[in-house]
């Protein structure tokens, strides 16, 4: 059974060979620039440059080397969200920083800094739904964007033998408006002036549905995951009210989901952080077929419980091990109990892809990411 083949498998409630494991298939469950070269030195590949992939959150590209060293089933072969757009990085005294295509600033210490981290809000304070027509959103069909996406998909597919991942042009469509509005305005928009926040959401939604139109006409049936984002829940519960995202929210992602299940076969994968228990079968009715990170750490997010609730209609992909209070700073003895525990948990019957939960941070030391890794060889094999 090949990569592709054992993900596939996975992704349709059924058992592979053994657990899909995935390393930087997306800018969530991908790995620091820092933890990264560490995890080099110590595997003893050669030095190399990383290139960053996302560089807000500093994630390296995970080099072939790499992948081939520790059996990755995945690769992504998103177009970048600067297509022609350029990032172009300036100083600030005790910060380096840069505007993305959206207009939003972003700065990172220079001493010690690990990742780049919101200071400007273009859409910040009092506006009207004309501004955020006037607004200079990106341009979703950006011929930049899909320069040799194709190509790269066909090479992964065919030739590595792996699941091709594909994520969107930008963050997800709160996440957007959030990020454009700032926090305080975001979260008062819902509850006070929710025609404009409906006004941006929809305005994303339009530009996301452009970008997914062009990409599956290009990608066919190469593409088997599209990777989309919005975290709106945190340690103890959502974000705003679930009757909030059901009455405001959800029937934007629902539009998405149809429109992209109507033009692939791929499956969709949702990141978002948190205790999202509340609203699961709500994304699960909209069309979600992948959760992510599966926070087992957060409330009513614990992994047998979620198997058993939701495991026929989900596939989790992550929840492999505890990154808040074990991956970073437990031993590697505390991983590796920690990972068998989520085995078993969440591997019965398929339905699962191994990945930390969300990104491999900077300072996690090499020794607990190969505790993680061998664990997951012995017991993440099926019909032992």
């Amino acid at each position: 059974m090949n990569s592709r083949e054992r993900v596939l498998t996975a992704l349709n409630h059924k058992e592979p060979d053994r657990v899909p494991f995935d390393l930087g298939g997306t800018v969530v469950t991908g790995i620091h620039v820092k933890a990264y070269q560490a995890l080099r030195d110590y595997l003893g590949l050669p030095r190399v440059e990383p290139k960053i992939v996302d560089i807000f959150q500093q994630i390296a590209q995970v080099d072939d080397d790499m992948l081939e060293r520790l059996g990755v089933d995945v690769k992504n072969v998103s177009p970048r969200s600067s297509a022609t757009f350029k990032i172009e990085i300036k100083d600030m005294g005790d910060y380096t920083y840069f505007y993305d295509e959206f207009h939003i600033g972003w700065r990172m210490p220079k001493d010690g800094g690990w990742y780049y981290d919101m200071f400007d809000h273009p859409l910040s304070g009092k506006i009207t739904e004309e501004d955020v027509d006037r607004f200079a959103w990106p341009d979703p069909l950006d011929p930049a964007r899909f320069v040799g996406l194709k190509e790269a998909a066909v090479k992964v597919a065919e030739e590595e033998k792996r699941a091709v991942v594909v994520g969107n042009m930008s963050a997800g469509i709160m996440e957007v408006f959030a990020w454009v509005r700032g926090f305080k305005d975001y979260f008062s928009d819902f509850a006070l002036n929710p025609k404009l926040a409906c006004k941006i959401m929809d305005r994303v939604l339009e530009m996301k549905l452009a970008y997914w139109g062009k990409a599956l006409e290009i990608l066919g049936d190469t593409i088997d995951v599209a990777q989309d984002a919005d975290d709106f829940a945190g340690q103890n519960g959502m974000l705003i009210s679930p009757r909030t995202y059901r009455t405001l929210v959800k029937p934007r992602h629902k539009e998405l989901c149809d429109f992209i299940h109507s033009r692939s076969k791929a499956k969709i994968f949702f990141h978002s952080c948190g205790s999202i228990r509340p609203v699961i079968p709500d994304l699960i009715e909209i069309g979600v077929d992948i959760i992510n990170p599966v926070q087992v750490s957060a409330k009513d997010m614990d992994s047998a419980d979620l198997k058993r609730e939701f495991g026929k209609d989900l596939t989790f992909w992550g929840g492999g091990v505890d990154t808040q209070h074990v991956l970073g700073t437990g031993t590697p003895q505390q991983v590796r109990e920690e990972v068998r525990r989520r085995l078993e948990d969440l591997m019965p019957g398929g339905g699962f892809v191994f990945n930390t939960v969300h990104n491999i941070q900077g300072n996690v030391p090499p020794e607990n990411i190969m505790a993680m890794w061998e664990t997951l060889q012995e017991y993440g094999v099926y019909g032992k």
